[in-house]
């Protein structure tokens, strides 16, 4: 047989790697899926990484460095796939006190993402981001300002300057709420309505979008009141478009709230903790994820580090405490399913890494152990 040259091997060499890659396309396989973590920049994280995950095994893998980017703690994508939104947690941006706001051009094949413009978020401390369902909107919650704005979005994904901005006044009756504290920002699920949920005055503001212009107007009633230091930092809508979830920080609670679609208004059907009665450690739940069917509630809880899995009645929304769980380390930021909803991912912000507990679809148990994938400081996990 004749012998191969060094360059014919190298060559030979790189085009097998390279096939077997996760993520090109030639070997994409349909159980692999790409995935961007947003981190905490102050450690040795330098912005968004880009993985691959293996919905058949569990296994995810870092591709590498997709961007970097100036504490990129929360994300979110396009309903389009092609662009991404990152919220620049940051209390000075540009000589003022604010944080920013970036879009990135998506490449599913590397995978990296590419910077198209940044702006000011208006306020400091911007902690979340989201876009709207026609992609023509973005919006920003800002956690250290107590605001929330908007922004027009171009059919190449560039952010226009703050169309609304409104910034809140008051505080709450906890000490963790001396001012306003905005934490969520929300579409409705016919996207005639933006909610935005405000930590440290205990409400969700209610606002009418016109999406054409990405505008928000103040809606009447303005906003739906959560009890007295709850903390409302998380919403999630069901599926089915008439209820949401609603999951407070400082009660270690979560609303179940009936949605008047036509009248923009939440009213409160339940009230169900996240911790066992008679609980009297430090606790502060962080995000909230349902599945696609809307059976199933997770709930990260902080502090105490701990998985709560409620169901989710069909009649009429309200939940049952199924278990709690390990959520794999030490302060769980974030949560997602994967596509598959076979798996669900944990950003475990002390520990360093991301834990994967296999998931039960017909049940909706979760695996009681999970394995953990290392990265700096994981803040959300968003899926493409």
């Amino acid at each position: 047989m004749a012998r191969m040259s060094r360059r014919e091997f190298l060559q030979a060499s790189s085009a097998t790697a390279l096939s077997t890659l996760p993520w090109a396309a030639s070997a994409q396989s349909a159980d692999e899926r790409i995935l961007f973590v947003g981190t905490q920049t102050a450690a040795t994280s330098k912005g968004i990484y880009g993985y691959s995950f293996n919905s058949a095994t569990g296994k995810l893998k870092q591709i590498g460095l997709a961007v970097e980017a100036n504490n990129p703690t929360f994300l979110a994508i396009a309903p389009d796939g092609r662009t991404l939104f990152a919220a620049g947690e940051l209390d000075e941006y540009g000589g003022k006190k604010t944080g920013a706001v970036s879009s990135f051009v998506i490449d599913r094949k590397a995978p990296k993402l590419t910077k198209i413009n940044e702006v000011s978020a208006g306020g400091p401390g911007t902690c979340h981001v989201s876009a709207d369902h026609t992609g023509r909107c973005a919006f920003v919650a800002n956690y250290g300002g107590g605001s929330a704005a908007s922004f027009a979005v171009s059919k190449t994904g560039k952010l226009s300057e703050a169309v609304s901005f409104f910034q809140y006044t008051g505080h709450g009756p906890k000490e963790e709420q001396v001012g306003p504290r905005g934490h969520r920002v929300t579409a409705s699920p016919d996207n005639r309505f933006l909610l935005v949920n405000d930590l440290g005055l205990d409400q969700i503001h209610v606002y009418r979008l016109d999406a054409a212009t990405a505008k928000l107007t103040l809606h009447d009633p303005s906003a739906w009141k959560a009890e007295p230091g709850s903390g409302p930092r998380v919403l999630r809508f069901h599926p089915n478009g008439k209820w949401a979830y609603c999951v407070n920080e400082l009660g270690s609670s979560v609303n179940v709230l009936d949605w008047d679609a036509q009248k923009g208004v939440f009213t409160t059907v339940q009230l169900i903790s996240t911790v066992p009665e008679g609980h009297h450690g430090p606790s502060a739940p962080s995000e909230g994820v349902l599945d696609k069917a809307g059976r199933f509630l997770y709930v990260a809880n902080r502090l105490d580090d701990f998985m709560v899995s409620y169901s989710i009645s069909p009649n009429d929304g309200r939940l049952t405490l199924m278990e709690r769980t390990s959520c794999g380390g030490k302060t769980p930021r974030h949560i997602a399913l994967d596509p598959s909803e076979r798996w669900l991912l944990v950003a475990n912000q002390d520990t360093d890494a991301i834990s994967v507990f296999e998931r039960d679809r017909k049940t909706g148990k979760l695996a009681k152990e999970g394995k953990d994938f290392p990265i700096s400081k994981p803040q959300c996990i968003v899926f493409l």
